[in-house]
């Protein structure tokens, strides 16, 4: 053996450890970009469908969303992609492959009825609800939860492409409202699809999401709003059964303006505003007292000793403000018969 050559095979092995420790990084830097994520739901965000709560990224017992904000709660491990009501989950929109894979488990069977409920089932250890879970390969796995009971339309190992259909947006399992909770891990970890690393920021638009196109984040606003002859409540809100009426008789006991909101802020202005013929005008405007992650307000005038309201064309605007900044607003038109 010659003198040069030990010195020799610590070089190559030195070299060879540079390359594996360079190839290891270049891996775990790549992970975030190996997976595009497309939305895992069938509908129009911000129209049909919103993000109610995203993961949480505070690590004690307070609760952030990835742009410090509000929506979100302690130890929430996933995006809830939520409908506005009951309505819309009957009518059925449809859950999506987020990303090419294999289906690994899946369970269907449960109710579609929030805990605490009359007749709700026993949900212990089933928190998911009826689900969907798929292996994106290379220690990625999405998860898809509180989907419709009998919706399932994959089966296990079975593998499908970015934007099958999995079955639909339920509330079954551990859910108050019907949505998706879409949760992504990475060898078993969770990872928050809109920032995927574990850095701290305050951006509302990182250009590291997972997100293909990216998500945009919404702080908060309007779902719906709409003109009713009286008082309207939450849970006919919640159900989409409110009233939204075009047309009012002149005689209608009351001319009311509701709204649906979410993603209150402790401070956030909700106005109304409600003006028809004659110069008829009514305005009211009133704080959020705390941090709400859904609220329906009213406000309106009865009709009184007026005997009829003017016949004609009304307009009713809802206004959400967040430090003299507008965040949501709506516009109804309403029309009171002769």
């Amino acid at each position: 053996m010659r003198k040069d050559q030990k010195p020799r095979l610590a070089a190559n092995a030195g070299a060879g450890l540079l390359l594996l420790s360079l190839i290891v990084i270049a891996a775990s830097e790549g992970r975030a970009r190996d997976l595009a994520l497309s939305l895992p739901v069938d509908c129009s965000l911000d129209e049909t469908c919103f993000v109610q709560n995203y993961p949480d990224r505070d690590p004690g017992p307070a609760a952030a969303d990835y742009s410090c904000g509000p929506l979100t709660y302690d130890g929430h491990k996933g995006t809830d992609f939520a409908l506005p009501d009951l309505a819309a989950m009957s009518a059925g929109v449809d859950v999506l492959a987020a990303a090419p894979g294999m289906v690994r488990g899946l369970r269907d069977g449960m109710a579609d009825i929030a805990p605490g409920s009359p007749g709700a089932p026993d949900i212990a250890g089933r928190e998911c609800g009826n689900g969907v879970r798929i292996d994106h390969g290379g220690g990625w796995e999405t998860q898809y939860c509180h989907m419709k009971q009998g919706s399932i339309a994959v089966r296990k190992g079975q593998r499908v492409a970015a934007g099958t259909r999995l079955g639909q947006v339920g509330m079954s399992g551990k859910a108050e409202f019907p949505h998706l909770h879409f949760a992504l891990r990475h060898a078993g970890r969770i990872v928050d699809p809109f920032l995927p690393n574990d850095e701290p920021s305050c951006t509302q638009a990182p250009a590291a999401s997972l997100w293909k196109p990216p998500i945009p984040y919404r702080a908060g606003g309007i779902l719906g709003a709409g003109f009713a002859p009286g008082p309207v409540t939450y849970e006919a809100v919640l159900a989409g059964s409110a009233p939204r009426r075009a047309r009012l008789p002149a005689d209608a006991p009351a001319l009311v303006l509701w709204v649906h909101l979410f993603g209150l802020r402790k401070g956030d202005l909700i106005t109304f505003a409600i003006s028809g013929p004659g110069g008829l005008s009514f305005r009211s405007s009133t704080p959020a007292t705390k941090d709400t992650a859904r609220m329906m307000r009213f406000y309106g005038k009865r009709l009184g000793d007026r005997g009829r309201w003017p016949a004609g064309e009304y307009r009713g605007f809802v206004r959400l403000m967040r430090d003299g900044k507008e965040i949501g607003a709506a516009e109804i038109p309403l029309r009171v018969a002769p």
